[in-house]
């Protein structure tokens, strides 16, 4: 089993939270009479999460988020989420901190016991690994979808990178469940960042020079004279589609089921679920970062 390694992270704590859609000042005679712990909707949440190295018993809850991502996409996602455990070293799970927020060393073990995994950041190596099953799936995934959807430039950019043996490609992961405030995205990436750096320095196959990003968005389709509004599932992803070397996106509304393409109500706005490949200049990852963080502040 890989060993289990807890990450020294600032800030990788965060609440989450739902914030009560009803007004404070709501009459009191409404809740005469109730429990004082009933639900009423909407109510504040708070939720410590924590980060840790990828271990053998998250397989299935990290393929299932890759499965979110790559929907009936032909791609092996258990084999794929046994390449990111395989290397542990590298990458960072999301998981729920007990209540107390305090653990010892010695409870490595059992805080990956029956838990759940909210979210992965990772990257793996498209160039070197490209005779993995899962790997050489995923590059023809986004060759096919290139052709599709893509301009001519774009595909020979894109074509360019992935023959070119010399220059690696890391394939970016990012993903975690809806809700997660995305400030926790930016200690998750800079201790990606410090890992790879630690990676390369051991000669070990992480010098990048592209990094490929495929993030999920919501699009509102224009209607009267509206133009359409795009939603990012993860906040960060905005900003980073602003800064990709070149992009390409697709809807896969097709590919997804009623309750993920969404069954909306009668009156409500149409969104039809998309993908979009960002390229990413992988040595202005540290940038990057600081500047999600000023994006996130509002700074």
């Amino acid at each position: 089993m890989s060993a289990s390694k807890r990450k020294n992270l600032n800030n990788m704590e965060v609440d989450q939270n739902e914030e009560s859609s009803s007004s404070d000042s709501d009459d009191d005679d409404d809740d005469e009479g109730e429990h004082p712990d009933a639900y009423r909707g909407n109510e504040e949440v708070q939720i410590d999460f924590g980060g840790r190295s990828p271990v053998d018993p998250d397989a299935q809850g990290i393929s299932q988020l890759l499965q979110r991502l790559f929907l009936r996409a032909h791609i092996n996602c258990n084999q794929m989420a046994d390449l990111i455990i395989a290397q542990n070293y590298v990458g960072s799970v999301i998981y729920q901190c007990d209540d107390d927020g305090a653990e010892s060393e010695t409870d490595d073990e059992n805080m990956v016991e029956d838990g759940t995994i909210f979210g992965i950041t990772s990257v793996l190596n498209l160039s070197a690994k490209k005779d993995q099953p899962s790997i050489g799936q995923l590059r023809t995934y986004i060759q096919e979808r290139a052709k599709s959807h893509a301009t001519s430039e774009v595909q020979q950019q894109l074509r360019e990178l992935l023959d070119n043996d010399q220059r690696h490609v890391g394939f970016l992961i990012n993903e975690r469940f809806i809700n997660i405030p995305a400030q926790i995205s930016v200690p998750l990436l800079e201790n990606l960042h410090e890992e790879i750096e630690a990676a390369k320095a051991k000669k070990m196959k992480f010098d990048f020079g592209t990094l490929l990003l495929l993030v999920k968005f919501y699009r509102k389709e224009a209607k009267k004279g509206k133009p359409a509004e795009d939603n990012y599932t993860n906040a960060e992803d905005e900003f980073l589609s602003e800064k990709a070397k070149f992009s390409f996106e697709y809807s896969v509304a097709s590919e997804c089921d009623s309750g993920m393409s969404g069954d909306w109500l009668e009156g409500d706005a149409v969104m039809t679920p998309y993908r979009k490949l960002l390229a990413l200049d992988a040595n202005q990852l540290p940038k990057l970062v600081k500047d999600i963080q000023k994006y996130i502040n509002d700074e």
